[in-house]
């Protein structure tokens, strides 16, 4: 049987995972993104990153026999090519989403479709793509009109490895302005700009497209007939698995990184409301999910930076119990402009004696918040970089009243990728384990003061809020 190559690009790192025909990983190679700062704009070094990837392919095909190659990455990021071109193809560089130049320009504000078409709010920086778009088409119109095909970023990676152009709804669904999903279609704003002849056909995620191309086979050992699959957004591909095993029952996946996100299989998006980073990602069958987010991998190193704490230092339950004791408080926003609370400064009510503990009760007290504005029933499911931490999950199990289980599977992205490789197969259940709640004293109280202390808007409960649409 042969096996999937699977490559997870986040915004962080980049990894390459092989699993084999019953979806367990047996290789994993993983390196730093890297962005570079010179230029037109900072953008991501993508053609280092390709020198890397054929490196893990060459040594992957040493290794086994690969029939599937699958793309996950990150949203909010396109390339412009011209397929005439050189090896890379663009016409431009691909823009880092963080770079704050097209939310610096004005007149885009004014052609966004409503938040009601999209379902995708007003971001900072680039993180809405068809902010992105414009901007460089307003400030390289040269370049802009040579484009012959715009392809979401896991889609320029399936051009590279295969020929083929291809559109895809979770990563064109994702917070780009430029997706209607209840329409399931390119949004008003595509036709406005006369966008749409550089969209490529839409493809579903399990589709393979071609097969690799002979240059990338013969550089790199793969055998030819490798099939190329159309690549996902990243939060979607970990979201699939469990929404095939779930067989209609509600949930809410709690999927952890960079970017904390709370998708829920059965909330309504009419609750959805734009000035809280709500939103609608759009799942592997092509449906709205309703999302909330924030950054709480990058909150949690942010605040263990201000308290002088090693992140990766392991918490105890004492040093939680003491920071709740303490009535020492973390306030959002530490992110620089996104989440729920997005816009606000974000401040430590007092001088921790364990700041990673107070990180943790933060990243804790978050999820729950999210959870509560998304209204969704289901069990809880954590997974990612925050599921390797069973003291936060027991926190979010305590403050909470639903069960709350850890997914069980190490690189969720990169597994939910290699499943749509297998689509038409049904799956076996999802591994997952019961989250017990930690015992804290005072936690009750220690929220109660957290929510308090945040700014009133903040602190509303979605049930006395405006449906969607409202704002601060």
């Amino acid at each position: 049987m042969s096996h999937s190559l699977v490559f997870d690009i986040g915004k962080t790192n980049a990894k390459a995972l092989v699993f084999d025909a019953g979806l367990e990983c047996v290789y994993r190679a993983q390196r730093a993104n890297e962005v570079i700062a010179a230029g037109s704009y900072p953008h991501l070094d993508v053609n280092r990153l390709w020198e890397w990837m054929l490196g893990s392919m060459r040594d992957a095909a040493a290794r086994f026999r690969i029939g599937r190659l699958n793309v996950a990455t990150h949203g909010a990021t396109a390339a412009l090519i011209d397929p005439t071109l050189g090896e890379d193809g663009l016409v431009l560089p691909v823009l880092d989403y963080e770079f704050d130049g097209p939310a610096g320009a004005t007149g885009y504000d004014s052609l966004r479709p409503a938040f009601a078409e999209t379902l995708s709010p007003a971001l900072p920086a680039g993180l809405n793509l068809g902010r992105q778009l414009w901007w460089q088409q307003q400030c390289f119109p040269a370049q802009f009109a040579r484009t012959g095909a715009i392809l979401m970023y896991p889609q320029y990676w399936t051009w590279r490895l295969s020929g083929a152009l291809t559109g895809e709804y979770t990563s064109l669904g994702c917070h780009t302005d430029l997706w209607a999903p209840r329409e399931r279609d390119y949004s008003s704003l595509v036709r406005s700009r006369a966008w749409s002849a550089k969209f490529p056909r839409v493809v579903s995620p399990w589709v393979a497209p071609a097969s690799l191309r002979e240059v990338v086979a013969r550089a790199t050992g793969l055998p030819g007939d490798c099939a190329v699959y159309a690549g996902v957004h990243d939060s979607n591909a970990g979201f699939a698995r469990h929404l095939r095993a779930a067989q209609g029952h509600p949930f809410v996946l709690v999927s952890t990184g960079t970017w904390v996100v709370c998708m829920a299989s059965a909330a309504a998006v009419q609750r959805l409301d734009p000035a809280r980073d709500m939103l609608a990602n759009v799942d592997v069958n092509g449906d709205p999910v309703a999302c909330a987010r924030f950054m709480g991998g990058r909150e949690y190193a942010r605040i263990c930076e201000l308290t002088s704490s090693d992140p990766a230092q392991p918490v105890t339950l004492d040093q939680i119990r003491a920071t709740v004791d303490s009535e020492i408080f973390a306030l959002p926003d530490f992110s620089g402009g996104s989440g729920p609370c997005a816009g606000r400064e974000g401040r430590i009510t007092g001088q921790p004696a364990h700041g990673a503990a107070l990180a943790t009760l933060y990243v804790a007290l978050m999820i729950e918040l999210e959870l509560e504005l998304l209204d969704a029933p289901g069990a809880v499911l954590i997974e990612g970089a925050f599921g390797a931490d069973p003291l936060l999950c027991s926190l979010v199990a305590a403050l909470g009243a639903r069960p709350v289980y850890l997914s069980g599977a190490t690189d969720a992205t990169a597994l939910g990728a290699a499943m749509l490789c297998h689509w038409d197969i049904e799956p076996g259940p999802a591994r997952r384990e019961p989250c017990e709640p930690c015992a804290v004293r005072g936690l009750e109280a220690y929220r109660a003061g957290w929510r308090a202390r945040l700014e009133p808007a903040d602190r509303v409960s979605p049930t006395t809020r405006k449906a969607s649409g409202a704002q601060r």
